[in-house]
């Protein structure tokens, strides 16, 4: 079995001993490197290959979320926390997973066994099947697959399923970030359509859920070849 290369930060020394036990009874996972503040872990990131980074939150001079905030991790992010209202803020940062502490080593070997699925997947190229969705004051799961189109709405992103509508204030940059152009396309400043529930196209309009949505010329070239599968 591979195993994966992680990382600790965590600033309290019981609360690392215990990540580092849990860690050792996980057969696919290798402990390269454990610190107690950010800095020297951020350090670390920056000149070493890590797959997964367990990250605590509350530490002196730069927090977990400030680190996540100021750099491109490219790690599976598991949050170690006491402290449950940084959740939300988490998940917006595209973290694997966010344990509250004190957590049990079932719920660690959970989040765990999330981020050995995500870094399998991205190393053999497959296609995430959903995305969350900051709604209100909760985080809404979205198929990729029941996307019909994405609509621009001032402030506000419109997100059209086959079963549902949902309202939110991320923009059209991060959707392009999260969801594959296959699946999901930007054709204009204010839409993003589903390839595969596209019904017909006449004269740079794209007819989709009785819609007729306009194909701007900004979009124009990139939609046209990922109809025709072009490269």
């Amino acid at each position: 079995m591979d195993k994966f290369t992680c990382i600790i930060i965590e600033d309290e020394p019981l609360a690392l001993e215990k990540t580092k036990d849990f860690v050792n009874k996980v057969p696919f996972l290798h402990l390269s490197a454990t610190f107690d503040n950010a800095l020297t872990g951020l350090a670390y990131l920056n000149n070493n290959k890590v797959d997964l980074l367990f990250l605590d939150i509350n530490m002196d001079e730069l927090s977990g979320i400030e680190l996540l905030e100021s750099s491109k991790i490219n790690s599976q992010v598991i949050i170690t926390t006491a402290y449950q209202e940084y959740a939300l803020k988490g998940y917006e940062l595209q973290i694997t997973d966010y344990l509250l502490k004190p957590f049990t080593f079932n719920r660690f070997l959970q989040a765990v066994n999330n981020a050995q699925e995500n870094i399998v997947r991205r190393t053999s190229g497959a296609q995430p099947d959903f995305i969350f969705v900051k709604t209100e004051n909760r985080l809404e799961k979205i198929m990729l697959n029941e996307i019909v189109y994405i609509e621009g709405m001032r402030d506000y992103r419109r997100i059209h399923t086959t079963n549902k509508r949902i309202m939110t204030l991320q923009n059209f940059s991060e959707f392009e970030t999260l969801i594959p152009s296959s699946l999901v396309c930007r054709v204009h400043k204010s839409y993003m359509v589903a390839l595969n529930k596209i019904e017909s196209i006449e004269r740079s309009r794209i007819k989709i859920a009785d819609q007729l949505i306009p194909v701007s010329e900004t979009y124009k070239d990139v939609f046209f070849q990922l109809i025709n599968n072009k490269p």
